[in-house]
């Protein structure tokens, strides 16, 4: 029988960077102990948000699945600015090309709902256009 479930967070923490907190105090993670993990898995994800499913169990044991960072840093990142269009329908705050699409779809792949590349590139570009960065070839 396997063990029982306290319970699953999903939380966005810096990738290299977590710290103890009481969001995982709450769901009585042995936070020293995920900080030094989730850290060493995504230390190659340092300035990145990164999403993570946490199953923390009733002997204070946990799980973590890792997942793809947010589609909008990764538009922002690319597109070199600090924050998207307040308002997209009249104002353009950057630009990406479509091989910067192709990558970030590519990336999001595992995690989007999408059956193949051009449809998750469509997902993506519709999420650039909401946020004011222009498309380029």
């Amino acid at each position: 029988m396997g063990k029982k479930v306290a319970k699953v967070l999903k939380m966005e923490l810096p990738g290299g960077e977590a710290k103890p907190g009481p969001k995982l105090a709450s769901a009585g993670v042995v936070m020293p102990k995920f900080c030094t993990e989730f850290n060493a898995k995504t230390a190659d994800r340092k300035g990145e948000v990164v999403p993570v499913i946490i199953t923390a169990y009733e002997d204070k044991t946990f799980s973590m699945e890792i997942k793809t960072s947010p589609v909008t840093g990764l538009l922002l990142k690319a597109a070199g600015v600090k924050k998207g269009s307040a308002n997209s329908k009249t104002t353009i705050v950057g630009q990406v090309t479509k091989a910067d699409i192709k990558k970030i779809a590519e990336y999001k792949m595992p995690d989007l709902n999408a059956n193949d590349l051009e449809g998750a590139m469509k997902i993506i570009e519709g999420s650039a256009k909401n946020m004011g960065i222009k498309i380029v070839d």
